[in-house]
């Protein structure tokens, strides 16, 4: 593990392996640790970085909303401090809406993006309501809250089979303080629609969707891609397609990688 500061606060990641960069950004409740397979895998081949954002993992917070542009910045500051002048970007989620952040941010510092388990629209009212909702139940019972997230990222068929997986995601999303975990509900909730960077066709991009995914509906999100040159991989499961379709995933990223 590797520390810097960023506006006064400190930032953690790690770095290992040469070549091409890739840097790994986990989704909400989640952390570094999250690619310790990924990176054992990838970094044989490539030089792989994974970034704690805000309020996340081992890095501190910073006020009272985590925007997704303040973690595209922090992730930006990374990179600098490394000497890498272009990445490859694989965002999980949250890291997703990050990913896109930093592709509008910074486009001469990507090299491709991988949507994982995310989207580059905004939030609904609806979704903007329950987030709202969200840092309520979370600030009124905080365990509660985080178990029951944790459990409803997999699809229903997962949550028996992955009984071993989902108390080890849920131990880590429980190291999160609740200010991490309301400013990044804040910051999600304000985020920008980003569209328009898939129809750009800027770099290359892949969209990966589970078909059963309790969080974001896949018809809805096929259609971010409609008339654009972004690949789709679809899987069979939930949200977590790192952990439920964890072997099928890391093929699929080290065809994305290499082409």
């Amino acid at each position: 593990m590797k520390t810097l500061l960023y506006k006064n606060t400190k930032i953690s990641y790690t770095d290992s392996g040469e070549g091409t960069a890739i840097v790994l950004l986990h989704g909400f409740l989640e952390n570094k640790k999250m690619w310790q397979d990924y990176v054992t895998l990838f970094s044989k081949n490539y030089r792989v970085i994974t970034i704690d954002l805000l309020g996340h993992g081992e890095s501190d917070c910073l006020g009272y909303v985590h925007s997704m542009e303040e973690n595209a910045n922090v992730v930006h500051e990374v990179l600098e401090h490394l000497d890498i002048p272009k990445a490859i970007i694989v965002g999980h989620s949250m890291g997703g809406y990050v990913g896109l952040a930093f592709a509008e941010l910074y486009p001469v510092e990507i090299q491709k993006l991988v949507l994982l388990n995310s989207t580059s629209k905004e939030d609904s009212a609806e979704k903007k309501l329950n987030r709202t909702r969200a840092i309520k139940a979370v600030k009124q019972n905080y365990v509660s809250f985080v178990s029951l997230a944790i459990a409803n990222l997999f699809s229903e068929n997962n949550r028996t089979r992955l009984v071993k997986e989902i108390e080890k995601v849920k131990t880590e999303a429980l190291k999160t303080p609740l200010q991490g975990i309301v400013a990044s509900l804040e910051g999600m909730k304000i985020r920008k629609d980003r569209e328009s960077i898939l129809k750009q066709n800027l770099f290359p991009c892949l969209l990966v969707l589970g078909k059963k995914d309790p969080v974001l509906n896949y018809d809805e999100n096929i259609s971010q891609i409609e008339n654009s040159s972004v690949g789709l991989v679809s899987f069979e499961d939930g949200h977590m397609s790192q952990i439920e379709n964890k072997q099928e995933l890391k093929k699929v990223l080290f065809e994305f990688f290499k082409n």
